[in-house]
């Protein structure tokens, strides 16, 4: 049995919630999110107004545990409505090890001073990490579509999308051209990631063109953070963008192998 409280007439009484009651409404909710795409909280405490809004907090958490939901700024997102706006590839890589993802945007974000110009990848860790982002002055560069997306809904963040052909696994984009773009540009900071690591091979990914993109990024870069789960180490991608060597911070999540860090600490890298 669980104790909620909620309002009544200007007064506070407790009553139990047994598990039925809990999951038909969690179930309803998610029913109500898949059929408007995406809910704010406000919206979703109109549809439930006997429920209090750190229950319908901890009930959206329940259903991104699920799976069924991604939770943004202020209420969740269907994952079928992410489905269909990005691609299932893209889609599922952002509901898979989303704690680790949380943990390493938390960090990054905590990392962000406000005014700093920064290039942000297309990953689906780059968007937690936008969702972490304070609403604060800054210039933001990224070739991620559902990065700029997110930052959209964000008010004072100047963002400039780059364009160029459009990679569907990380529903990011890259082109020769973009260099060409970005050649004036200067970027105190660049937070990337990568598909793979290992220290024979580096930091990889899938596409060439993004792989040029992002060493370029890399070479105009004044400080360089890699976002890197515990699941991406020791695999390896068709094509190296990096090495250990390009990079000054190393923020990861909490089950990074001790064994890992040591060498990475041992190249003079700061691992968070």
């Amino acid at each position: 049995m669980k104790y909620v409280i909620i309002p009544a007439y200007k007064k506070y009484f407790i009553f139990t919630e047994d598990f039925t009651t809990k999951r038909n409404r969690i179930d309803e909710i998610a029913l109500l999110i898949e059929k408007n795409g995406k809910m704010s909280l406000e919206e979703l405490a109109k549809q439930f107004p006997d429920v209090s809004d750190m229950t319908l907090r901890r009930d959206l958490l329940e259903l991104e545990k699920e799976n069924k939901v991604i939770r943004v700024r202020g209420g969740a997102m269907s994952v079928l409505e992410v489905q269909k706006r990005s691609g299932e590839a893209y889609a599922q890589k952002s509901t898979t090890n989303t704690d680790a993802k949380k943990t390493i945007a938390k960090k990054a974000a905590s990392l962000i001073d406000e005014g700093v110009s920064m290039f942000l990848d297309g990953g689906t860790t780059a968007l937690y990490l936008a969702k972490e982002l304070p609403d604060r002055p800054c210039h933001i560069f990224t070739n991620g579509l559902a990065v700029a997306e997110e930052l959209s809904h964000k008010k004072q963040p100047e963002v400039v999308l780059v364009g160029g052909t459009l990679i569907k696994e990380n529903l990011s984009t890259a082109s020769p051209y973009t260099k060409v773009f970005l050649e004036n540009t200067n970027f105190e900071l660049a937070i990337i990631s990568a598909s793979a690591f290992s220290f024979e091979q580096g930091f990889s990914c899938v596409s060439q063109v993004e792989s040029d993109l992002l060493k370029f990024i890399l070479s105009r870069a004044k400080m360089v953070y890699m976002m890197l789960d515990t699941s991406k180490i020791g695999k390896i991608m068709p094509y190296t963008f990096a090495s250990p060597d390009d990079i000054d911070v190393l923020i990861t999540d909490e089950n990074f192998a001790p064994d890992v860090k040591k060498k990475f600490e041992e190249k003079n890298i700061v691992v968070i």
